[in-house]
C-alpha cells in the first residue's frame, strides 16, 4: 500500500475515503458547510410543504383535508423542522463554516474533528426530530414551543420530538464554541479585531448567544422529559409544579435565539451592500458595537412574550423598556446600510435585490415588533395572526432572505460558476412577491381579531386566507425557479473567476472554488476590510 498516496488524500479534505465517505468522514470545513447547506435546503423544502397543506386546510372555513388532531400535528411538525432544523443552524452552519475561516485568513476552524461531531449531532438530532412524527402515539401536537401542560399531559410522541431539540441543541453549542476559539485564536497576522469582517463579528456575537443561552433550553427539555417519564412537579400544578415557570424557561432561550437567526444575516447584508455599493461600509464601530449590543440586551427582553401570561406590572413596563432598547441597534444597522449606499456606485445584480428585499421584510418586522413589545396594544394583538406575520417577517423575511442573498453572492466563490441573472432575478421577484401575499394579510386580521394556530376562522377572515394560499403558491413557483437555476449552475454555469463582483475581503483573493487549505500563504493584513479606492 502507498501509505504516502494515503496521506496527500488525507491532506486535501481530512479523509482517506473517496466518493460519498470522502465527504462523510472529511474535516474540511467548506465541506461540513456544504454538508449542512444540503440538508438543510431538504428541510426547509420538507418544512415548507407542511407549511402549505395548513395553507390549504385554511383556504375556506371548515374542515376540509384534514382534521383538527392532524392540523396541529402539522404545525407543531412544521415549526420543528423550520426553526430547530433550518433556521437556527442556517447561517451560521453553512456560510459561517464555508468561509468564515477564509474571512479571517485562516486554513480551516480550530477544532476540525469538532466540527464534524457537531454536523453528525445535527444529523442524530433531524433523524430524531423525524422520526418523532412516526413513532409511539402519533406526531407531538403541542405547538414547537412544547408549552407546559400540552407537553406533559398530551399522549402523542412528544418525547421524541423533545430528545431531537436537545439533541440538536448541542450541535449549536459546539459550533458556537468552535468558532469563538477560532476566532479568538486564528485570525491572520495584522487582523486587529477592528480589522475583522463584520459577517465573522455577527458570528462571534452569535456564538456567545449560542454557548450560553443554548443549555438554559436543553435543562428545561430535559425537565419535560423527567415530568413525563418520573412524574417530577415541574411545571404540573397538580404535582406542585407551576407552567408558568416553563415559559420563562423556554423564553430565556428562545429570544436570544432569535438573534441566533438573525445576527448572521445582518452581518452577510453587511458584506453585501459595501460590495454591490462599491464603498466602504459607513460607520464600521457603529456595528461591531451594535452586533455585541443586540446580543447582550436580547439576553434580558424574554418577557414581552408573556405579557398576558400574569406577570407584575412592574416586570412587565421593564421588559417593555428594554424591548424598545434592544431596537436601537438593529435601526443603527439599517441606518448604517442606507448610509453606505448613498452615493454609492450600485451594482444591481441578484444578491443585491435579495438584499433589498431583506432590508424592506426587516423594517416592517422590526417596527411590528414595537406593537408587541408595546404593553397597550400587545394586549390587544397577543396569540392573533399579527404574531404570525412579525414572526415570519423577521425569521422569513429577514434570515430566510439574507440566506438566500448568500447563496447567490458567494455562490461563485463556493462553486467557481456563475449563475443565470435573469433567471435569479425573477425567482427573487417571485419569492418576495409571494412572500408579501402570504404573510401582509395576517397584520390586517391579526388586528381583526384572528387568532393564530387556529384550525377553523369566522367567514369574515376568508379574504386574507385566500390571498395568503395564492401568495404561498407564488413563493413556491419563485423556490422551484431559484432550486433549478442554482443546481443547474453549480454543474454547468459560466466559470467565475476568482472575483466576479470586486469584493474586497479576504475569501475573493483566493481561487474560486477555494483550495484544500484556503491559501497557499497565510495573508499578512495592513488595513482594513472594505477598502475600496
Amino acid at each position: 500500500m502507498d501509505i504516502s498516496a494515503i496521506d496527500n488524500s488525507f491532506l486535501k479534505h481530512g479523509t482517506k475515503y473517496k466518493g460519498i465517505l470522502g465527504w462523510l468522514m472529511s474535516t474540511d470545513h467548506k465541506r461540513i458547510g456544504l454538508m449542512y447547506m444540503y440538508a438543510i435546503m431538504i428541510f426547509f423544502v420538507v418544512g415548507g410543504l407542511l407549511g402549505g397543506l395548513m395553507r390549504l386546510e385554511l383556504f375556506r372555513p371548515g374542515q376540509d383535508y384534514i382534521t383538527a388532531q392532524t392540523y396541529n400535528a402539522v404545525f407543531t411538525v412544521h415549526g420543528v423542522i423550520m426553526i430547530f432544523l433550518v433556521v437556527i443552524p442556517g447561517l451560521a452552519a453553512v456560510f459561517g463554516n464555508i468561509l468564515m475561516p477564509i474571512m479571517i485568513g485562516a486554513r480551516d476552524v480550530a477544532f476540525p474533528k469538532l466540527n464534524l461531531f457537531s454536523f453528525y449531532i445535527y444529523v442524530l438530532g433531524a433523524i430524531l426530530a423525524i422520526a418523532s412524527q412516526f413513532l409511539g402515539k402519533g406526531a407531538p401536537d403541542t405547538g414547537w414551543t412544547f408549552y407546559a401542560p400540552y407537553s406533559t399531559d398530551t399522549n402523542t410522541n412528544v418525547v421524541a420530538a423533545v430528545l431531537a431539540a436537545f439533541v440538536l441543541g448541542f450541535s449549536s453549542i459546539l459550533t458556537g464554541l468552535n468558532f469563538i476559539v477560532t476566532i479568538h485564536r486564528m485570525r491572520a497576522p495584522g487582523m486587529t479585531w477592528f480589522k475583522m469582517p463584520l459577517f465573522p463579528w455577527s458570528l462571534y456575537a452569535t456564538a456567545w448567544i449560542q454557548l450560553l443561552a443554548t443549555p438554559i433550553v436543553g435543562i428545561t427539555l430535559l425537565m419535560i422529559i423527567a415530568e413525563r417519564w418520573f412524574k417530577i412537579g415541574f411545571f404540573d400544578p397538580n404535582l406542585g409544579g407551576d407552567p408558568i415557570l416553563f415559559q420563562h424557561l423556554f423564553w430565556i432561550y428562545s429570544h436570544p435565539a432569535v438573534y441566533v437567526m438573525i445576527l448572521p444575516a445582518m452581518g452577510v447584508i453587511t458584506e453585501i451592500i459595501p460590495t454591490f455599493s462599491q464603498k466602504r461600509i459607513f460607520g464600521y464601530k457603529a456595528i461591531v458595537f451594535s452586533s455585541v449590543a443586540i446580543a447582550a440586551v436580547g439576553y434580558l427582553v424574554w418577557g414581552h412574550h408573556m405579557y398576558t401570561a400574569g406577570m407584575s406590572t412592574t416586570a412587565r413596563w421593564f421588559f417593555s423598556l428594554l424591548t424598545f432598547i434592544v431596537a436601537v441597534p438593529s435601526a443603527i444597522k439599517v441606518f448604517n446600510w442606507i448610509s453606505t449606499m448613498y452615493k454609492g456606485s450600485i451594482n444591481l445584480q441578484p444578491p443585491f435585490y435579495f438584499t433589498m428585499a431583506f432590508v424592506f421584510n426587516f423594517m416592517i418586522g422590526g417596527l411590528t415588533g414595537l406593537v408587541l413589545g408595546s404593553l397597550a396594544t400587545d394586549i390587544h394583538v397577543h396569540d392573533t395572526a399579527f404574531v404570525v406575520a412579525h414572526f415570519h417577517y423577521i425569521i422569513f423575511g429577514g434570515m430566510g432572505f439574507a440566506f438566500l442573498a448568500a447563496i447567490h453572492y458567494w455562490f461563485p466563490k463556493i462553486y467557481g460558476r456563475m449563475y443565470n441573472n435573469k433567471l435569479a432575478n425573477i425567482s427573487c421577484a417571485f419569492i418576495f412577491g409571494g412572500f408579501t401575499l402570504l404573510y401582509f394579510p395576517q397584520f390586517i386580521i391579526g388586528m381583526q381579531g384572528m387568532p393564530r394556530r387556529y384550525f377553523d376562522y369566522l367567514p369574515q377572515y376568508e379574504w386574507a386566507q385566500v390571498f395568503s394560499f395564492f401568495g404561498a403558491i407564488v413563493l413556491a413557483v419563485g423556490v422551484i425557479i431559484m432550486l433549478f437555476n442554482l443546481i443547474k449552475s453549480a454543474r454547468k454555469g459560466a466559470i467565475a473567476g476568482p472575483n466576479p463582483w470586486n469584493g474586497k475581503t479576504l475569501e475573493w483573493t483566493i481561487a474560486s472554488p477555494p483550495t484544500v487549505e484556503n491559501f497557499e500563504e497565510i495573508p499578512v493584513i495592513t488595513e482594513g476590510p472594505y477598502e475600496y479606492k
